[in-house]
């Protein structure tokens, strides 16, 4: 019996990333993973059951799992920090993986490319997306019950903050090589989305 390891594990991934940029999902296959990684089909399926599922890893390990984490952090908020400086942090790490990480923005295309032909849209959104969301929307709750923002579906209200942060980016996932934004650019971009975010949902 083969034993699985998190390095092997982690090689299976970093090929898949390369395998899927060059071809895209539709046309890479499992067997020439195999062929490139210089294993066999049997080991892949020990590690990942299905090409699919082996597409929403490669994804929540190149684009997901940043902003896992940024949403982890929204949810340990210290006493005394400001909504505003919150919502700031996490706006310019998800400006920072959406805008500048080039494997990220690749396989972001692919799952709108794919969303309307199998399961992998969603299991993205499941993923990644719904998390953050999750954790955005209990932060605008605790602000909504403290009298911070004006009464409203904390889900919605979440959705509309990442709205409004992305709102200036996404015109780049259709540009064929978008060049890379300085801090100072995303930094610009997320204080307008805040400001405006707060002029419209600031208690009164």
């Amino acid at each position: 019996m083969k034993v699985r390891t998190e390095a092997r594990r982690n090689a299976i991934l970093e090929s898949a990333l390369a395998l899927f940029r060059e071809v895209g999902f539709e046309r890479a296959s499992m067997n020439e993973l195999a062929t490139r990684l210089g294993g066999s089909k049997a080991t892949l399926y020990g590690y990942f059951a299905s090409k699919e599922d082996l597409f929403v890893a490669v994804v929540q390990a190149v684009a997901t799992s940043h902003l896992a984490q940024a949403a982890g952090e929204l949810l340990e908020v210290k006493e005394g920090t400001t909504l505003a400086s919150v919502l700031t942090r996490f706006g310019e790490r998800m400006l920072r993986v959406l805008t500048n990480d080039t494997d990220a923005l690749a396989v972001y295309r692919m799952v709108i490319a794919e969303a309307g032909q199998s399961s992998v849209g969603q299991q993205f959104y499941d993923s990644g997306p719904a998390e953050y969301i999750r954790a955005l929307a209990q932060l605008m709750a605790a602000a909504m019950a403290r009298g911070e923002l004006r009464r409203a579906d904390a889900q919605v209200t979440a959705l509309q903050f990442l709205a409004l942060v992305t709102a200036e980016t996404g015109a780049r996932l259709y540009q064929v090589d978008p060049q890379p934004l300085s801090v100072k650019q995303i930094r610009g971009m997320v204080e307008r989305a805040v400001e405006t975010f707060l002029a419209g949902a600031i208690k009164r």
